[in-house]
């Protein structure tokens, strides 16, 4: 079934990496258009060998969208999302507004796929940080559900934007020359440096990503039970988010046992192999979809622990492959479980 297909943010750095999927998964589209804010009206996009010039993202433009991929803020996504169910499109938002609304169902395609069919014009995609640790997360809960998690993460200046990029690399060659530089999107500089604060504080002494982190997979995983402790962490690497996780199942897993669910499972690709010293690292997993699976070991402190350290490129699973292949489970309309390729 072919689609007639938009991408609001179509020039941001995750909307960039979505018309490339796009044209690379080869999805099924009739039309596409490229929608952008006011800044970037007219300017000009290849696709397929076709240019587009990029149309201004305003109610008028979704009378003839069927599906809507939205890499926006926040603020942006919850007016845009509205001009588009208004006009009977269905919105794929990876914006953090619509995620925890009851209504919207929040959707990994490897975990909950079947979420898809409850939409109401709007499905959410979640959190870079949360994507990749629940994709995980589901093999082990599908054998011995899931009861506790203690997540520490590595985040990438990439999840920050063109700024946190710019910040890491002009910071950076700023420090090697003995100059200061002026941060924009970090409170501290990040050369050299690991910054333990990623959003505000809103919760007991935890911040908005790390409530993020237990409030998601909750809901991804549908068990308000399960326990999350996180901490969220900015590190001076370029892209790729890092997660150590130790995991409390209701029955044990053993190392062994988790290393074949892992190797398993779709979306999931297993480097471990410590006495040869492989293992995910950013640098090996960068521009890649799958969540990399590494350091696998039973928790010697819990009978019914087990860590691991994954690894993904979190603008791509963590944003924008999500949110193909969300798209494409529309198209296809069958909602099972599915991998990364297409």
């Amino acid at each position: 079934m072919t689609k007639r297909i938009a991408i609001a943010g179509a020039t941001g750095a995750v909307g960039r990496i979505v018309r490339q999927l796009l044209e690379q998964r080869d999805f099924p589209h009739e039309s596409i258009t490229f929608l952008a804010s006011a800044r970037s009206v007219g300017k000009t996009i290849e696709f397929k060998g076709e240019l587009h010039q990029v149309k201004l993202l305003e109610p008028s433009v979704f009378d003839e969208i069927d599906i809507v991929i939205g890499s926006t803020p926040d603020e942006v996504a919850a007016e845009f999302a509205q001009w588009a169910i208004e006009r009977d499109a269905i919105v794929i938002d990876e914006s953090g507004f619509h995620r925890m609304l009851n209504h919207v169902p929040l959707v990994i395609p490897e975990v909950n796929p079947q979420a898809v069919e409850n939409h109401q014009g709007i499905i959410a995609s979640p959190n870079c940080s949360t994507t990749q640790m629940v994709v995980c997360l589901k093999p082990l809960h599908d054998v011995s559900p899931v009861k506790r998690v203690i997540v520490s993460t590595y985040q990438a200046t990439s999840g920050a934007g063109v700024q946190g990029q710019t910040d890491l690399i002009e910071g950076t060659r700023q420090a090697l020359d003995g100059a200061n530089w002026d941060y924009e999107a970090f409170s501290h500089p990040i050369a050299f440096n690991l910054i333990p604060q990623i959003g505000s504080p809103i919760h007991e002494g935890y911040t908005s990503e790390e409530m993020k982190m237990v409030w998601e997979t909750r809901k991804l995983l549908e068990n308000d039970s399960i326990e999350v402790c996180p901490t969220c962490v900015r590190v001076p690497v370029s892209n790729c988010h890092s997660e150590s996780i130790v995991v409390e199942t209701e029955s044990p897993i053993s190392a062994e046992q988790a290393r074949q669910l892992f190797e398993q499972a779709p979306g999931i690709t297993v480097v471990d192999n410590l006495e040869m010293g492989h293992y995910p690292m950013p640098t090996n997993s960068d521009d890649l979809d799958d969540v990399f699976v590494g350091r696998i070991r039973k928790d010697i402190s819990s009978p019914n622990g087990l860590a691991f350290w994954c690894v993904s490129d979190n603008l791509r699973k963590g944003a924008a492959t999500n949110a193909v292949q969300i798209a494409e489970l529309l198209v296809s309309g069958r909602y099972s479980s599915c991998g990364t390729s297409s």
